[in-house]
């Protein structure tokens, strides 16, 4: 029940967190002074926090999807398939965020 309201949650996070890409993509539209801007904001402390709880939430929304998927083709209603499947998301939507910002790091240097 707890993973459910959180696959909620994340939903809603996605909402805000769409309009913190549309801003970066209208920014970098808009040319070299708007786009700094955003760089400026994603690259600080707190706007990384941000990015990282929004990579987080998408990961997170779409494992629990396809957790989803699974019930509604009929599979994993038995008490010990809820369970993995159940942690299998919570892992797996961490695991995924770290890999994906480990990647970012080493393939775009986040640390300029």
């Amino acid at each position: 029940m707890a993973l459910s309201i959180v696959h909620r949650a994340t939903g809603v996070a996605l909402y805000f967190g769409t309009l913190l890409l549309a801003w970066w993509l209208i920014a970098a539209a808009s040319g070299p002074g708007a786009y700094a801007n955003v760089q400026a904001f994603t690259g600080s402390f707190i706007g990384k926090l941000i990015v990282f709880g929004y990579t987080w939430a998408l990961m997170h929304h779409l494992l629990s999807g396809l957790r989803h998927l699974v019930w509604d083709l009929g599979y994993g209603f038995k008490a010990n398939e809820r369970e993995a499947l159940t942690w299998g998301a919570l892992i797996g939507g961490i695991s995924l965020t770290i890999l994906v910002w480990i990647i970012a790091y080493m393939t775009i240097g986040g640390g300029r």
